[in-house]
């Protein structure tokens, strides 16, 4: 593929998925587009680490969101792509995990499309499935699970009936894995037991997946919430009797303790 970067044309805005936080799952794709960007806006579950590999932007631009402070509004990243690409740029915009899981990259791809302008889309390894991974909990099983289902937690606790309700849809699938949901753990496992999930379902709470300092916790659904009090986001939790697979397979801790071992 090629790149774009004329002053005589519009440029053009790559939508990078940067993975889930270990900087060496970020894709081929991703870095050739890095190398080439003249501008990056980056997002802070990005790992700042991947800045390297865009050595020759002249623009390296954070509109980092905290779980609940927003200091640049969704509308105002939109016109920062548009004002860069129409300025004949090439602009990476470097989202955490994939663009177009939880990522509002759909919202970004419409708002260039609105404006006439090219861009890409360069999928990345959702946490949603990368966390997990590295947890030792496969979210399908051939034994076990069949189905998965990825929810948003974020907006859980004090949620209106449609919001409940996608909890509700979601209960069918196998296992469940429910993304920016930590602190509204309480509220996620009241609507899963009132759905019928059994108190004794396993359950586990991923947080800071891929990344060195890595910490999961495992129990029930009746158990989690305590045993989970304090980890903080980015956290990743997974509902399922795959959860139980973790103490043959967790890998991740055992490759480090070797690491340091050596």
């Amino acid at each position: 593929m090629t790149f774009l970067n004329s002053p005589d044309s519009h440029g053009i805005v790559y939508l990078v998925g940067a993975g889930p936080g270990d900087p060496g799952l970020i894709t081929v794709r991703g870095v050739e587009c890095l190398r080439q960007a003249d501008v990056v806006v980056h997002d802070r579950l990005a790992n700042p680490a991947l800045l390297a590999y865009a050595d020759r932007a002249r623009w390296l631009i954070d509109v980092g969101k905290q779980p609940t402070h927003h200091p640049i509004p969704q509308p105002q990243i939109n016109a920062l792509l548009i004002e860069h690409a129409r300025a004949g740029r090439i602009v990476v915009r470097l989202k955490g995990g994939d663009p177009f899981v939880f990522g509002r990259g759909g919202e970004e791809a419409l708002a260039l499309a609105e404006a006439g302008l090219p861009f890409e889309i360069v999928p990345g390894v959702s946490s949603a499935i990368a966390a997990p991974a590295y947890a030792g909990i496969p979210v399908t099983h051939r034994n076990l699970a069949c189905s998965v289902a990825f929810i948003t937690g974020h907006r859980a606790d004090g949620c209106g009936e449609s919001e409940i309700n996608s909890i509700r849809r979601a209960c069918g699938a196998d296992t469940l894995v429910f993304l920016m949901g930590v602190h509204n753990l309480p509220r996620i496992v009241e609507v899963l037991v009132a759905c019928g999930k059994s108190p004794e379902l396993p359950a586990a709470v991923v947080s800071r997946g891929t990344q060195l300092d890595q910490v999961v916790v495992v129990g029930t659904l009746s158990t989690i919430i305590e045993r989970a009090a304090g980890l903080q986001p980015p956290a990743i939790i997974i509902v399922g009797e795959v959860v139980g697979l973790r103490e043959s397979i967790g890998w991740f801790e055992n490759t480090l303790h070797s690491a340091a071992s050596v």
